[in-house]
């Protein structure tokens, strides 16, 4: 299927990746600040939800005239039962690199997503945040990394796709401290991805990492509040 797509579309793919990258890195060490409480915002709300919706607009773009199923691996996975598996075993590799990495890098208060207490009065800002970073990302992120990146790039040989789209991933949120668990989470990802033949593992796998971090530091921080 990579083969069929042609190199253009794997340039199209390269060029959105790579300006997400940079601007992402631009804005970075251009403010030098994280927003406060992000996930309090509104604003907050309004931009993840045009980033992503552009994004995905995007991958769509770039796969049109072939088959979407095909191009985004949008297919039941060989097996459910080998799926769950290797998913422990990611949630297993990311938990012990994220605790051999957190003592030197300190990558959760770089994204500075995570609050720093619970506020009853941003209820409605966080559940409109969480639904975009539980939800809308995890989608649209699989669907243009372990799904028709990992394809496009399938055909430099399975192994190289797997690192260039973990490597992809984590450039294109823009961090520093936190690229080398961004870049382990992708490629475990993407490897869940090519064993099983499907991105919804994937998908489901990310929305619950994402909102149970999430509710985990809410939950952690309103009982120490």
């Amino acid at each position: 299927m990579s083969e069929r797509l042609g190199t253009g579309r794997l340039v199209a793919w390269t060029a959105i990746v790579g300006i997400l990258a940079t601007l992402g890195y631009v804005g970075r060490f251009a403010d030098g600040k994280v927003p406060k409480e992000p996930l309090y915002r509104w604003d907050e709300f309004v931009g993840g939800l045009v980033q992503f919706l552009l994004l995905l607009a995007f991958m769509l773009l770039v796969a049109i005239g072939v088959s979407k199923r095909d191009a985004f691996a949008l297919r039941r996975p060989s097996s459910w039962r080998r799926a769950a598996g290797i998913a422990l075993g990611v949630v297993v590799v990311v938990v012990v690199v994220s605790a051999a990495l957190d003592p030197v890098l300190n990558p959760n208060k770089e994204q500075g997503l995570t609050p720093h207490g619970w506020e009853p009065r941003h209820a409605a800002a966080f559940a409109a945040n969480f639904v975009v970073v539980a939800l809308l990302a995890p989608v649209v992120e699989e669907l243009t990394f372990r799904g028709l990146g990992f394809t496009l790039l399938e055909r430099f040989g399975r192994w190289p796709a797997i690192v260039l789209v973990g490597i992809a991933f984590g450039l294109a949120h823009g961090l520093v401290e936190a690229l080398p668990p961004l870049v382990v989470f992708g490629m475990c990802l993407a490897y869940l991805r090519s064993r099983t033949g499907s991105i919804y593992p994937g998908m489901i796998l990310h929305a619950l990492y994402n909102g149970l971090v999430l509710l985990v530091a809410v939950k952690f921080f309103h009982t120490g509040h």
